[in-house]
């Protein structure tokens, strides 16, 4: 399996010719999901969900479908007739020819007075990846490859190396990191790699890695 990271919490799955991808939002590239065959949405902020660039890769692929949970669905479903599916806690399908298991309910909590919107995270392949969204749930099962929201209104790094520790990946790649800087990288970076337990990893937007 072939995972391309792009900008902020979008990246793209290939495997046997075809295409997944996960969470195009705002932050991303404007044809982060084009060429998609399919399109797996967390939760309905607009770092992660973007209906013009849905519209891009829907247009670009008439077999391309979405399955996102309901608050998206609600939002999108009437532009693209038959082809976006409500999924939630507990639910398995297949998309793309990956195997999908999806995990979690709730957004995490960014203040006690904001209230907290509907999350999923995506299990793919059996345990091969997980992306959480905007959430640090753990899977009912092994993960080799954690995308890891490495910085976000709604965390702090002390949570982000409990929350490798208690997933135990394999391996973790950053994920949800726009608004990390430059400078704070480095201090990131050798924080979860020392402490996290598992293999911390970065790819810039646009790079691969075989997984």
């Amino acid at each position: 399996m072939k995972l391309t990271k792009k900008s902020h919490s979008c990246v793209r799955l290939e495997k046997d010719g075809r295409t997944l991808v996960l969470d195009p939002g705002g932050f991303s590239e404007p044809d982060a999901a084009v060429g998609a065959d399919a399109i797996l949405i967390t939760h309905e902020h607009p770092d992660h969900f973007d209906e013009g660039r849905l519209r891009a890769a829907m247009e670009a692929n008439p077999a391309a479908r979405i399955w996102t949970l309901k608050s998206v669905a609600d939002r999108i479903a009437a532009a693209f007739p038959g082809r976006v599916h409500t999924v939630g806690h507990g639910d398995t399908f297949t998309a793309a020819g990956f195997d999908v298991q999806v995990h979690g309910e709730l957004h995490a909590v960014i203040h006690p007075d904001i209230p907290r919107i509907t999350n999923v995270g995506y299990l793919i392949d059996g345990g091969r990846l997980f992306h959480p969204g905007d959430a640090l749930t753990v899977p009912d099962r092994p993960v080799e490859t954690l995308m890891l929201p490495v910085m976000a209104p709604w965390n702090k790094i002390s949570e982000v190396i409990d929350y490798v520790r208690e997933v135990k990946p394999q391996r973790a790649y950053d994920v949800h990191d726009a608004l990390l800087t430059d400078l704070a990288r480095p201090v990131y970076d050798r924080q979860i790699g020392a402490l996290g337990g598992s293999g911390h990893l970065r790819l810039a937007p646009g790079s691969s890695a075989e997984i």
